[in-house]
């Protein structure tokens, strides 16, 4: 599923090891979600739109 994590991780001057220790996941799972190889757990997803303050809507952009 396409998302906006690499965007909004970027615009807030975190590197991907910041970010999953905020989250409490590995740097490969950012990395892997990052890349749309992987989607998150629900309470992840949850977790990161809590810490940008976002929906967890505008997390990903829907497609078919």
């Amino acid at each position: 599923m396409k998302n906006k994590f690499k965007e909004l991780r970027k615009s807030q001057e975190l590197i991907q090891e910041d970010l999953a220790d905020l989250v409490g996941v590995s740097r490969q799972a950012i990395n892997a979600i990052e890349k749309e190889k992987f989607d998150p757990s629900l309470p992840t997803a949850f977790k990161i739109a809590k810490l940008f303050k976002i929906t967890i809507e505008e997390l990903f952009i829907f497609s078919n």
